[in-house]
Protein backbone atom coordinates (compact mmCIF):
# COMPACT_ATOMS: atom_id res chain seq x y z
CA UNK A 1 0.00 0.00 0.00
CA UNK A 2 1.01 3.41 -0.62
CA UNK A 3 0.43 6.21 2.41
CA UNK A 4 0.16 9.06 2.65
CA UNK A 5 -0.57 12.06 5.52
CA UNK A 6 -3.70 13.08 5.57
CA UNK A 7 -5.20 16.86 6.36
CA UNK A 8 -8.43 16.75 7.28
CA UNK A 9 -9.92 19.93 8.65
CA UNK A 10 -11.35 19.81 12.72
CA UNK A 11 -15.11 19.47 11.18
CA UNK A 12 -13.96 16.41 8.89
CA UNK A 13 -12.17 14.78 11.69
CA UNK A 14 -15.51 14.66 13.91
CA UNK A 15 -16.97 13.05 11.56
CA UNK A 16 -13.70 10.73 10.48
CA UNK A 17 -13.46 9.56 14.40
CA UNK A 18 -17.38 8.86 14.28
CA UNK A 19 -16.75 6.85 11.21
CA UNK A 20 -14.02 4.66 13.15
CA UNK A 21 -16.43 4.77 16.07
CA UNK A 22 -18.96 2.94 13.85
CA UNK A 23 -17.04 0.66 12.05
CA UNK A 24 -15.49 -0.30 15.86
CA UNK A 25 -18.56 -1.66 16.93
CA UNK A 26 -20.08 -3.33 13.83
CA UNK A 27 -16.86 -5.32 13.96
CA UNK A 28 -17.26 -6.23 17.39
CA UNK A 29 -20.58 -6.67 17.49
CA UNK A 30 -19.59 -9.49 15.01
CA UNK A 31 -16.42 -11.20 16.99
CA UNK A 32 -19.72 -11.44 19.68
CA UNK A 33 -21.78 -13.14 17.30
CA UNK A 34 -18.83 -15.42 16.60
CA UNK A 35 -17.73 -16.18 20.38
CA UNK A 36 -21.20 -17.53 21.05
CA UNK A 37 -20.47 -20.86 18.70
CA UNK A 38 -19.58 -23.85 20.00
CA UNK A 39 -19.63 -27.73 18.41
CA UNK A 40 -23.40 -28.66 18.35
CA UNK A 41 -24.57 -24.48 18.03
CA UNK A 42 -26.18 -23.15 15.06
CA UNK A 43 -23.36 -21.68 12.78
CA UNK A 44 -23.08 -18.09 13.33
CA UNK A 45 -24.99 -15.33 10.51
CA UNK A 46 -22.95 -14.94 7.67
CA UNK A 47 -22.50 -11.52 5.65
CA UNK A 48 -25.85 -11.47 4.49
CA UNK A 49 -27.66 -11.85 7.28
CA UNK A 50 -25.61 -9.50 9.15
CA UNK A 51 -26.37 -6.94 6.68
CA UNK A 52 -29.75 -7.51 7.34
CA UNK A 53 -29.47 -7.11 10.84
CA UNK A 54 -27.48 -4.02 10.14
CA UNK A 55 -30.37 -2.74 8.23
CA UNK A 56 -32.65 -3.29 11.45
CA UNK A 57 -30.42 -1.76 13.71
CA UNK A 58 -29.75 1.08 11.85
CA UNK A 59 -33.64 1.70 11.69
CA UNK A 60 -33.80 1.37 15.59
CA UNK A 61 -30.59 3.59 16.53
CA UNK A 62 -30.43 6.88 14.42
CA UNK A 63 -27.00 7.59 16.30
CA UNK A 64 -25.72 4.40 13.82
CA UNK A 65 -27.94 5.54 11.36
CA UNK A 66 -26.27 8.97 11.06
CA UNK A 67 -23.16 7.20 10.09
CA UNK A 68 -22.24 5.88 6.22
CA UNK A 69 -24.01 2.49 5.49
CA UNK A 70 -20.70 2.11 3.02
CA UNK A 71 -18.56 2.04 6.13
CA UNK A 72 -20.18 -0.07 8.31
CA UNK A 73 -21.22 -2.52 5.68
CA UNK A 74 -17.62 -2.68 4.92
CA UNK A 75 -16.70 -3.74 8.51
CA UNK A 76 -18.67 -6.51 8.28
CA UNK A 77 -17.23 -7.71 4.65
CA UNK A 78 -13.69 -7.28 5.90
CA UNK A 79 -14.72 -9.40 9.57
CA UNK A 80 -15.83 -11.82 6.79
CA UNK A 81 -12.73 -11.85 5.20
CA UNK A 82 -11.08 -12.04 8.18
CA UNK A 83 -12.73 -15.32 9.29
CA UNK A 84 -11.97 -16.80 6.10
CA UNK A 85 -8.54 -16.49 6.64
CA UNK A 86 -8.77 -17.80 9.78
CA UNK A 87 -10.63 -21.12 8.55
CA UNK A 88 -7.25 -21.21 5.98
CA UNK A 89 -4.97 -21.71 8.53
CA UNK A 90 -3.21 -18.20 6.82
CA UNK A 91 -4.41 -15.67 9.49
CA UNK A 92 -5.23 -15.37 13.70
CA UNK A 93 -8.93 -15.63 14.89
CA UNK A 94 -10.67 -12.01 14.83
CA UNK A 95 -10.18 -10.09 17.78
CA UNK A 96 -11.76 -7.11 19.34
CA UNK A 97 -11.14 -4.09 18.84
CA UNK A 98 -9.84 -1.45 21.09
CA UNK A 99 -10.16 2.06 21.34
CA UNK A 100 -7.48 4.03 20.45
CA UNK A 101 -5.74 0.54 18.72
CA UNK A 102 -5.80 0.11 15.08
CA UNK A 103 -8.62 2.51 14.46
CA UNK A 104 -9.63 3.47 10.99
CA UNK A 105 -12.19 2.59 8.11
CA UNK A 106 -11.92 0.99 4.72
CA UNK A 107 -13.59 2.14 1.36
CA UNK A 108 -13.76 0.11 -1.57
CA UNK A 109 -14.96 0.87 -5.33
CA UNK A 110 -13.53 3.80 -5.63
CA UNK A 111 -14.27 5.90 -9.19
CA UNK A 112 -11.18 7.29 -11.04
CA UNK A 113 -12.94 10.73 -10.05
CA UNK A 114 -12.94 9.78 -6.16
CA UNK A 115 -8.73 10.58 -5.93
CA UNK A 116 -7.40 13.72 -7.45
CA UNK A 117 -3.90 16.62 -7.49
CA UNK A 118 -5.01 20.24 -6.04
CA UNK A 119 -1.28 21.43 -6.49
CA UNK A 120 2.25 20.19 -6.55
CA UNK A 121 1.51 18.99 -3.24
CA UNK A 122 -1.43 18.67 -2.18
CA UNK A 123 -4.36 16.21 -3.14
CA UNK A 124 -8.12 15.15 -2.43
CA UNK A 125 -10.08 11.92 -1.90
CA UNK A 126 -13.78 11.96 -1.82
CA UNK A 127 -15.32 10.13 1.54
CA UNK A 128 -18.35 9.33 2.41
CA UNK A 129 -20.49 11.77 4.32
CA UNK A 130 -17.68 14.28 4.16
CA UNK A 131 -17.07 15.01 1.08
CA UNK A 132 -13.32 15.78 -0.42
CA UNK A 133 -10.41 15.97 1.78
CA UNK A 134 -7.25 17.00 1.42
CA UNK A 135 -4.08 14.98 1.75
CA UNK A 136 -0.21 15.51 1.28
CA UNK A 137 0.87 14.42 -2.01
CA UNK A 138 4.06 13.31 -1.44
CA UNK A 139 4.47 10.61 -4.53
CA UNK A 140 2.29 9.98 -7.43
CA UNK A 141 -0.41 7.78 -6.67
CA UNK A 142 -0.91 4.86 -8.61
CA UNK A 143 -3.40 4.14 -11.71
CA UNK A 144 -5.82 1.98 -10.82
CA UNK A 145 -7.13 2.48 -7.14
CA UNK A 146 -9.78 0.68 -6.58
CA UNK A 147 -10.23 0.74 -2.35
CA UNK A 148 -8.51 3.09 0.20
CA UNK A 149 -8.22 2.39 4.30
CA UNK A 150 -8.16 5.76 6.62
CA UNK A 151 -6.34 5.28 9.89
CA UNK A 152 -5.37 7.10 13.22
CA UNK A 153 -2.74 6.71 15.03
CA UNK A 154 -2.00 6.63 19.26
CA UNK A 155 -0.36 10.07 18.38
CA UNK A 156 -3.53 11.75 16.50
CA UNK A 157 -2.32 11.19 12.68
CA UNK A 158 -4.68 10.84 10.00
CA UNK A 159 -3.43 8.38 7.16
CA UNK A 160 -4.88 7.29 3.80
CA UNK A 161 -3.93 3.88 1.94
CA UNK A 162 -4.47 3.51 -1.47
CA UNK A 163 -4.08 -0.14 -2.38
CA UNK A 164 -2.75 -1.24 -5.29
CA UNK A 165 -0.16 -4.14 -5.81
CA UNK A 166 2.69 -2.68 -6.17
CA UNK A 167 5.33 -3.87 -9.72
CA UNK A 168 8.19 -5.50 -8.34
CA UNK A 169 11.95 -4.77 -8.63
CA UNK A 170 14.05 -6.26 -11.40
CA UNK A 171 16.88 -7.88 -10.36
CA UNK A 172 20.53 -6.62 -12.23
CA UNK A 173 20.72 -10.18 -13.34
CA UNK A 174 24.09 -11.06 -13.33
CA UNK A 175 23.59 -13.52 -11.04
CA UNK A 176 24.85 -11.34 -8.00
CA UNK A 177 23.51 -12.95 -4.52
CA UNK A 178 23.76 -11.75 -0.95
CA UNK A 179 23.44 -13.37 2.66
CA UNK A 180 21.39 -11.07 5.48
CA UNK A 181 22.08 -11.69 9.03
CA UNK A 182 19.80 -9.74 11.36
CA UNK A 183 21.15 -8.96 14.68
CA UNK A 184 20.05 -6.68 17.64
CA UNK A 185 23.23 -4.63 17.66
CA UNK A 186 23.71 -4.75 14.10
CA UNK A 187 20.17 -4.67 12.57
CA UNK A 188 21.60 -6.17 9.06
CA UNK A 189 24.80 -7.59 8.21
CA UNK A 190 26.01 -7.66 4.33
CA UNK A 191 28.12 -10.76 3.59
CA UNK A 192 29.90 -8.06 1.13
CA UNK A 193 30.90 -6.91 4.04
CA UNK A 194 28.58 -3.91 4.92
CA UNK A 195 26.96 -3.20 8.46
CA UNK A 196 23.56 -1.47 8.66
CA UNK A 197 21.57 0.14 11.36
CA UNK A 198 18.13 0.71 12.31
CA UNK A 199 17.99 4.30 13.46
CA UNK A 200 15.95 4.84 16.69
CA UNK A 201 15.63 7.68 18.83
CA UNK A 202 18.32 9.92 19.61
CA UNK A 203 19.85 10.16 22.97
CA UNK A 204 17.37 13.50 23.97
CA UNK A 205 14.52 11.89 22.66
CA UNK A 206 15.28 8.71 24.69
CA UNK A 207 15.44 10.65 27.92
CA UNK A 208 12.37 12.67 27.44
CA UNK A 209 11.01 9.32 26.90
CA UNK A 210 12.18 8.08 29.91
CA UNK A 211 10.59 11.53 31.90
CA UNK A 212 7.22 10.71 30.17
CA UNK A 213 7.00 7.51 31.35
CA UNK A 214 8.00 8.07 34.73
CA UNK A 215 5.26 11.07 35.02
CA UNK A 216 2.77 8.42 33.17
CA UNK A 217 3.11 6.32 36.28
CA UNK A 218 2.54 9.18 38.74
CA UNK A 219 -0.50 10.51 36.68
CA UNK A 220 -4.31 9.60 37.88
CA UNK A 221 -6.18 7.22 35.39
CA UNK A 222 -8.85 8.55 33.62
CA UNK A 223 -7.23 12.29 34.16
CA UNK A 224 -6.81 14.69 31.66
CA UNK A 225 -3.16 14.80 32.47
CA UNK A 226 -2.64 11.39 31.85
CA UNK A 227 -4.26 11.61 28.46
CA UNK A 228 -1.77 14.31 27.44
CA UNK A 229 1.09 12.57 28.46
CA UNK A 230 -0.21 9.36 26.60
CA UNK A 231 -0.35 11.57 23.55
CA UNK A 232 3.01 12.52 23.98
CA UNK A 233 4.60 9.27 24.38
CA UNK A 234 3.19 8.38 21.25
CA UNK A 235 4.37 10.93 19.46
CA UNK A 236 7.69 9.79 20.35
CA UNK A 237 7.04 6.37 19.06
CA UNK A 238 5.15 7.40 16.05
CA UNK A 239 8.68 8.60 15.50
CA UNK A 240 10.66 6.04 16.03
CA UNK A 241 8.26 3.15 14.16
CA UNK A 242 8.58 6.33 10.93
CA UNK A 243 11.98 6.23 10.93
CA UNK A 244 12.69 2.18 11.18
CA UNK A 245 9.79 2.15 8.46
CA UNK A 246 11.97 3.93 6.41
CA UNK A 247 15.26 2.35 6.75
CA UNK A 248 13.01 -1.10 5.66
CA UNK A 249 11.91 0.66 2.62
CA UNK A 250 15.41 1.67 1.51
CA UNK A 251 17.37 -0.85 2.71
CA UNK A 252 14.79 -3.42 0.60
CA UNK A 253 14.82 -1.44 -2.41
CA UNK A 254 18.66 -1.51 -2.13
CA UNK A 255 18.27 -5.09 -1.89
CA UNK A 256 16.32 -5.55 -5.15
CA UNK A 257 17.88 -3.74 -6.84
CA UNK A 258 21.62 -4.99 -6.41
CA UNK A 259 21.04 -8.52 -6.00
CA UNK A 260 19.39 -11.28 -8.14
CA UNK A 261 19.38 -13.70 -4.96
CA UNK A 262 18.77 -12.51 -1.10
CA UNK A 263 19.27 -14.78 1.60
CA UNK A 264 17.85 -14.81 5.07
CA UNK A 265 17.65 -16.86 7.79
CA UNK A 266 14.22 -18.63 8.65
CA UNK A 267 13.10 -17.13 12.03
CA UNK A 268 10.22 -17.81 13.81
CA UNK A 269 9.89 -14.61 14.96
CA UNK A 270 6.86 -14.97 17.25
CA UNK A 271 8.14 -17.42 19.14
CA UNK A 272 11.82 -15.67 19.66
CA UNK A 273 9.57 -12.78 20.94
CA UNK A 274 7.22 -14.49 23.29
CA UNK A 275 7.72 -13.52 27.18
CA UNK A 276 9.33 -15.46 29.32
CA UNK A 277 7.32 -14.32 32.30
CA UNK A 278 5.96 -17.74 33.13
CA UNK A 279 2.97 -18.40 35.67
CA UNK A 280 2.63 -17.76 39.28
CA UNK A 281 3.36 -21.18 40.36
CA UNK A 282 6.42 -21.46 37.83
CA UNK A 283 8.01 -18.39 36.99
CA UNK A 284 10.56 -17.50 34.41
CA UNK A 285 13.98 -17.34 34.86
CA UNK A 286 15.72 -14.35 33.17
CA UNK A 287 12.71 -12.35 32.51
CA UNK A 288 13.77 -8.66 32.88
CA UNK A 289 17.01 -10.02 29.83
CA UNK A 290 14.43 -11.68 27.97
CA UNK A 291 12.24 -8.68 27.93
CA UNK A 292 15.27 -6.27 26.83
CA UNK A 293 16.00 -8.73 24.19
CA UNK A 294 12.74 -8.70 22.78
CA UNK A 295 12.39 -4.93 22.25
CA UNK A 296 15.56 -5.05 20.48
CA UNK A 297 14.25 -7.63 18.22
CA UNK A 298 11.13 -5.43 17.08
CA UNK A 299 13.06 -2.48 17.46
CA UNK A 300 14.92 -3.74 14.48
CA UNK A 301 12.47 -4.57 12.29
CA UNK A 302 13.40 -8.36 11.64
CA UNK A 303 9.96 -9.27 10.56
CA UNK A 304 8.94 -6.21 8.54
CA UNK A 305 12.26 -6.23 6.09
CA UNK A 306 11.96 -9.86 5.34
CA UNK A 307 8.53 -9.07 4.61
CA UNK A 308 9.07 -6.27 1.93
CA UNK A 309 11.97 -8.08 0.23
CA UNK A 310 8.98 -11.13 -0.72
CA UNK A 311 7.34 -7.82 -2.01
CA UNK A 312 9.71 -6.02 -4.20
CA UNK A 313 11.52 -9.27 -4.96
CA UNK A 314 9.15 -12.06 -5.49
CA UNK A 315 10.88 -15.82 -6.03
CA UNK A 316 14.21 -14.33 -5.17
CA UNK A 317 14.05 -14.51 -1.23
CA UNK A 318 15.85 -17.75 -0.25
CA UNK A 319 15.13 -18.63 3.35
CA UNK A 320 17.82 -21.15 5.33
CA UNK A 321 17.90 -23.08 8.51
CA UNK A 322 19.67 -20.72 11.32
CA UNK A 323 21.20 -23.28 12.84
CA UNK A 324 25.08 -22.68 13.15
CA UNK A 325 25.15 -19.86 11.12
CA UNK A 326 27.01 -18.02 13.34
CA UNK A 327 29.20 -20.32 14.98
CA UNK A 328 30.48 -22.19 11.98
CA UNK A 329 33.84 -20.64 9.79
CA UNK A 330 32.33 -19.51 6.69
CA UNK A 331 36.14 -20.60 5.26
CA UNK A 332 36.72 -24.01 6.14
CA UNK A 333 33.01 -25.08 7.25
CA UNK A 334 34.15 -25.74 11.04
CA UNK A 335 31.74 -25.35 13.57
CA UNK A 336 33.21 -24.37 16.48
CA UNK A 337 31.17 -22.33 19.39
CA UNK A 338 34.41 -20.90 21.23
CA UNK A 339 35.32 -19.07 17.50
CA UNK A 340 32.91 -16.55 18.28
CA UNK A 341 35.48 -14.17 20.85
CA UNK A 342 32.85 -11.71 21.12
CA UNK A 343 29.57 -10.27 19.94
CA UNK A 344 31.93 -8.70 17.18
CA UNK A 345 34.62 -10.64 16.87
CA UNK A 346 34.90 -14.08 15.19
CA UNK A 347 38.04 -16.56 14.82
CA UNK A 348 38.48 -20.03 13.13
CA UNK A 349 40.39 -22.30 15.85
CA UNK A 350 40.90 -24.37 13.04
CA UNK A 351 42.18 -22.35 9.69
CA UNK A 352 42.95 -19.48 11.68
CA UNK A 353 40.00 -17.37 9.60
CA UNK A 354 39.22 -14.18 11.59
CA UNK A 355 36.00 -11.57 10.32
CA UNK A 356 33.75 -9.76 11.81
CA UNK A 357 31.10 -12.31 13.81
CA UNK A 358 27.65 -11.11 11.50
CA UNK A 359 29.76 -11.01 8.09
CA UNK A 360 31.12 -14.42 8.97
CA UNK A 361 27.22 -15.87 9.72
CA UNK A 362 25.68 -13.40 6.53
CA UNK A 363 28.54 -15.41 4.73
CA UNK A 364 27.27 -18.84 5.85
CA UNK A 365 23.86 -17.79 4.98
CA UNK A 366 24.32 -16.69 1.51
CA UNK A 367 26.78 -20.50 1.16
CA UNK A 368 23.75 -22.56 2.44
CA UNK A 369 21.33 -20.58 0.34
CA UNK A 370 23.28 -21.43 -2.60
CA UNK A 371 22.97 -24.84 -1.88
CA UNK A 372 19.49 -24.99 -1.17
CA UNK A 373 18.59 -23.53 -5.28
CA UNK A 374 21.08 -26.17 -6.16
CA UNK A 375 19.21 -28.65 -4.59
CA UNK A 376 15.94 -27.39 -6.07
CA UNK A 377 17.54 -27.58 -9.53
CA UNK A 378 18.44 -24.01 -9.94
CA UNK A 379 21.51 -22.63 -11.67
CA UNK A 380 24.80 -24.35 -11.12
CA UNK A 381 26.13 -22.99 -7.06
CA UNK A 382 29.13 -20.95 -9.11
CA UNK A 383 27.04 -19.45 -11.33
CA UNK A 384 24.56 -18.41 -8.85
CA UNK A 385 26.93 -17.08 -6.15
CA UNK A 386 29.78 -16.06 -8.29
CA UNK A 387 32.36 -18.08 -6.95
CA UNK A 388 33.61 -21.12 -5.66
CA UNK A 389 31.00 -24.23 -4.34
CA UNK A 390 32.20 -24.75 -0.33
CA UNK A 391 33.50 -27.98 0.71
CA UNK A 392 31.78 -30.38 2.28
CA UNK A 393 30.77 -29.30 5.83
CA UNK A 394 32.76 -31.12 9.06
CA UNK A 395 30.88 -32.37 11.57
CA UNK A 396 30.05 -30.30 14.43
CA UNK A 397 33.43 -30.36 17.03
Amino acid sequence: MSRFRLQPTPTQERVLVEHCWHARFVWNLAVEQHAHWRPGRRAAPGFIEQCRQLTEARAANPWLAAGSVIVQQQALKDFTEAMANFFRRTHRRPTWRRRGRAEGFRIVAVKPGDVRRVSRKVGEVKVAKIGWVRFRWSRAVAEGVKSYRITCDRAGRWHIAFAVAPKPIAGPGAGAAVGVDRGVVVSAALSTGELLNAPTLRRPEKARLLRLQRKLARAQRGSNRRSKVKTAIAKLRARETDRRKDWVEKTSTYLARQFDVIAVENLKITNMTRSARGSRDVPGRGVRQKAGLNRGILANGWGLLVTRLEHKAPGRVVKVDPRYTSQRCSACGIVDREARESQAAFRCRSCGFAANADVNAALNIRHAAGHAVTARGGPPLGELMNREPQRDLLPVR
